[in-house]
């Protein structure tokens, strides 16, 4: 109840304050423009009826002119909305075009300083798989992304610290652990963000992946496509798009089902028990009432069921002599193998963005309200988890978010944009376990506990209702012609288990030195928040006695993370299509803040270390001309931590001791890392193009238990994929039906069996291999 109230009045100061600051500056506009006078509106108005083809024609070079204004400064293509508006029997047609609205909503967002990496459609499509790829696969394409298993990603040296936004909005944490909820079909474009980022960014900071969806524009009509193959993989999808008059729409859905869901934990080919089923569904809807004014609703559901796969050959750890002649020993007589076990896990995530675009003179704005629900259930093997753990727990998370996003740009002089907005989240946060465990009786000889054969049950419940903020302004400042400077203030707050607060101020300087090169340099100040679904609140008392009783009996409060971070790189054209860049970093921080799974249920949790450093570089090429693409990325990181300063329950007491006073690695640092592919389209001018294309990604390794907590590294490997896509225009020779598209992709083209986590080292829970060798294969039809 208290969450839905919180959520009305965010909607109605949203809409309050949108509706106040429109009337004030369209008041201040209409009194300066002279009477009569009106903004210019770009149309294309054919004089005759019969002159539509020439109007279209005029449509379509207005767009190839903004596309190439977009090209040369540097931004994503792909964008533009043209909406054709056909008139009535005597009315003539108009062509209004309005990229400069996707334009302005890139623009209330720079990344003036930072380092960005776009993925444009092409890209996309060119990776194997395509669009029927986790976005996270994707991901790794980029400079300085080390993958790690259950589908997370680290982004220099950070743990799961990256922000998503759907068209400039910024969407809340949820509880996705295995796979994504934003699959890659729903993207038309994507850009990942790093560096020293300018003050619009708060919160997560790692890296910022901000998606333009697929609308009824630039995806008009609607394909079918049936994908497949190794490992019972089935993937049936559909989208449509469309607009009239107005009216923008677009839908896209698929459902997967497949024996890959998550890790295998052995090198065989095929998991035991890793059956999933996903459903994914995105809609978006947009209005456009006039050249400066347009509302979007974004809506999408997934839902996701996983089999956790089994690892053969484990000890029981509570089958002891005393359990003879109980119900737990005549159970376990045979029965209970721990390549048997059918443990379950079901996440689902739901979000909505209502956003308002509008422009007014020399101001820009996107307000927005959110929401987004997000749910984790896992489901154990009840007597397998009691033997081989101690405890089988049922346990459940949600976590419900809704809040508002204002972004305002201002270009008050010709060399001065400023830009200020403010972000406010309201989240409730429900972890609920259903626990049975075996009791405390005694000690044996060896002066180990012993514990009652028959298992009790415990029960642990808590809510938590919590808000972040944050605030910003900034000035993007050009005092020579090859030098900006972009320096702002931010002010972020949380109000959740740990109430903090935080000023924190950016600049960034971007020289142009000479011709196709691009120097930058910044300092940013961050402010992270504990990430609330994360944070546990278990009751140790609750355990104290048992056979799932802590080793150490403190719970610290998680607290948000400050840094230092700087980051500085050149970037220079080498010839035309191919570019050359290079990027260091460093980031100092206090509160650390990493996660780790602890226990049967794969939910990660969140704590601190005292102090973290975090350092590397980055080195990028890519070469794109004609039907060859190219591109090649290497990075060297470094990530350490000491003094573990909270949620301590979930580590043992040596451990404690040890990093104390000493610096670790992180668990997920991993020391060089590296990716590459190419692409070539034969064919490209005829009726049946032919692409083939390959990526690589290689890891050094990332870390494990030694003599000492994450002292040593797993085995480095590198795999290589394989894609062939071939299309056919017009193949059935049918005005309603389009392209006919077949594809073949190989994931891990040799086969080569490599580790990602060895079950060990500090909040990792089990072992995890990559993927084997898995042919697919797909045909995809346009209508």
């Amino acid at each position: 109840m208290l969450v839905s109230r919180l959520s009305f009045l965010l909607a109605c100061s949203t809409v309050c304050t949108t509706a106040g600051f429109l009337f004030c500056v369209e008041k201040a506009q209409a009194q300066a423009l002279p009477m009569g006078t009106s903004q210019n509106l770009q149309t294309v108005q054919p004089a005759r009826k019969e002159n539509t083809a020439q109007a279209e024609g005029a449509a379509r070079a207005s767009k190839r002119r903004l596309k190439q204004d977009d090209t040369a400064k540097g931004k994503p293509t792909g964008q533009e909305t043209v909406s054709i508006q056909p008139g009535l029997a005597n009315v003539p047609e108009h062509v209004t075009v309005t990229a400069h609205l996707d334009r302005a909503r890139s623009d209330l967002q720079p990344d003036t300083g930072a380092t960005v990496y776009r993925f444009d459609r092409k890209a996309l499509e060119t990776i194997p798989g395509g669009d029927n790829v986790p976005l996270n696969q994707v991901l790794l394409q980029a400079p300085g992304v080390a993958q790690d298993s259950y589908g997370q990603i680290h982004v220099r040296g950070d743990h799961n610290e990256v922000q998503f936004r759907l068209d400039g909005v910024q969407l809340p944490e949820g509880l996705n652990v295995f796979g994504q909820a934003l699959m890659t079909r729903f993207a038309d474009s994507m850009s990942l963000t790093t560096g020293a980022l300018p003050s619009e960014f708060g919160f997560l900071q790692a890296a910022v992946v901000d998606i333009t969806t697929k609308n009824g524009t630039t995806n008009a009509g609607g394909n079918a496509s049936v994908y497949g193959g190794a490992r019972d993989y089935f993937l049936p999808s559909l989208q449509y798009g469309g607009h009239q008059g107005k009216w923008d729409y677009f839908a896209t859905a698929d459902f997967v089902h497949d024996r890959v869901g998550i890790e295998n934990t052995t090198r065989s080919f095929n998991a035991v028990h890793d059956l999933s089923n996903q459903y994914h569904f995105l809609g978006h809807l947009r209005y456009t009432a006039d050249e400066n004014t347009r509302v979007s609703f974004i809506a999408g559901v997934s839902n996701a069921e996983y089999q956790l796969p089994n690892n053969p050959g484990l000890q029981t750890q509570f089958a002891e002599p005393s359990y003879v002649g109980s119900n737990v020993a005549q159970k376990l007589n045979g029965s209970v193998d721990s390549a048997s076990l059918n443990e379950r896990q079901k996440q689902i995530t739901d979000f909505a963005i209502l956003a308002l675009q509008k422009e007014i003179g020399k101001f820009s704005l996107q307000s927005s309200v959110f929401t987004r629900y997000s749910s984790l259930r896992y489901s154990p093997d009840e007597l397998g988890d009691l033997v081989y753990n101690g405890i089988a727990q049922r346990a459940a998370r949600s976590v419900f978010s809704t809040g508002t996003q204002h972004d305002v740009t201002w270009h008050a002089a010709k060399d001065h944009t400023v830009r200020f907005g403010f972000q406010v989240f309201v989240e409730r946060t429900v972890s609920k376990t259903d626990s049975t465990v075996f009791a405390a009786d005694g000690v044996n000889e060896d002066g180990n506990p012993t514990f009652d054969s028959t298992p009790v049950k415990i029960y642990d419940g808590s809510g938590k209702t919590g808000t972040v903020y944050g605030l910003y302004a900034q000035d993007e400042w050009k005092p020579l012609r090859n030098l900006t400077i972009n320096y702002g203030l931010r002010f972020d707050g949380v109000s959740e288990y740990t109430s903090q607060k935080q000023v924190s101020p950016r600049l960034n300087l971007v020289w142009k030195p000479w011709k196709g090169a691009t120097v930058h340099a910044g300092y940013s100040r961050y402010f992270t928040p504990p990430p609330f679904e994360v944070v546990s609140s278990s009751a140790l008392y609750k355990f104290a006695g048992t056979s799932s009783a802590s080793a150490v009996m403190q719970n610290s409060t998680v607290r948000a993370e400050r840094d230092h971070y700087f980051d500085a790189g050149i970037q220079q054209q080498i010839l035309p299509g191919w570019r050359v860049s290079f990027d260091a970093y460093y980031k100092l921080a206090n509160n650390l803040i990493d996660e780790g799974q602890f226990g049967a249920p794969i939910v990660l949790s969140g704590f601190n270390y005292r102090k973290g450093q975090v350092n590397g570089y980055e080195v990028s090429t890519s070469y794109d001309k004609g039907p060859l693409s190219l591109y090649g990325n290497f990075s060297w990181s470094r990530a350490i931590g000491k003094d573990i300063t909270s949620a301590q329950f979930n580590f043992g007491q040596d451990d404690l001791d040890y990093i104390r006073n000493r610096w670790i690695h992180l668990d997920h640092d991993q020391r060089w890392t590296a990716s590459a592919g190419a692409a070539y389209s034969f064919f490209h001018r005829s009726w049946h193009p032919l692409r083939v294309s390959a990526t690589m990604v290689y890891g050094s390794g990332l870390r494990a238990d030694g003599d000492v907590p994450n002292g040593n590294v797993v085995p480095q490997y590198a795999t290589f994929n394989f894609a062939a896509v071939q299309t056919f225009k017009n193949l059935f020779g049918h005005s309603f039906l389009g392209n006919t598209q077949v594809r073949l992709d190989v994931t891990n083209l040799f086969d080569r069996a490599y580790l990602l986590r060895d079950g060990s080292g500090i909040g990792v829970g089990a072992p995890q291999y990559g993927l084997r060798r898995t042919i697919l294969t797909g045909i995809t039809q346009s209508f």
